[in-house]
């Protein structure tokens, strides 16, 4: 019985150390999908697998060269990332404008 892939969110993606390594492989150049396995003590199935995974998120795209599959890094999945980020920095950013207002009006009191 082939049960379908679990759709899994952003963090969800990076948080396996596997697929963390390899978007780092990735950011220093496009590999073929051998060339990344060989990176790994996993089999082929298993890296495939970790590549689909980041491919389904938008953190890669699968391009065919010749015979070869290449691996390269796209944006969408890490403007995800940038999106949640963005909204606690702008979080944090209100909550010490807040201190800093408070802390002016100590002093001039």
């Amino acid at each position: 019985m082939n049960m379908a892939q679990p759709t899994l969110d952003t963090f969800q993606i990076i948080a396996d150390p596997s697929r963390r390594q390899m978007l780092k492989m990735l950011s220093k150049n496009s590999l073929t999908i051998n060339a990344l396995a060989e990176n790994f003590d996993m089999s082929r199935p298993a890296v495939s697998k970790h590549i689909k995974i980041l491919e389904s998120g938008g953190f890669i795209t699968i391009q065919g060269i010749g015979r070869e599959r290449h691996c390269l890094l796209k944006q969408d999945g890490f403007n995800e990332l940038q999106k949640w980020i963005d909204y606690f920095d702008s979080f944090w950013q209100s909550k010490l404008q807040k201190l800093q207002s408070l802390l002016d009006k100590k002093m001039q009191s």
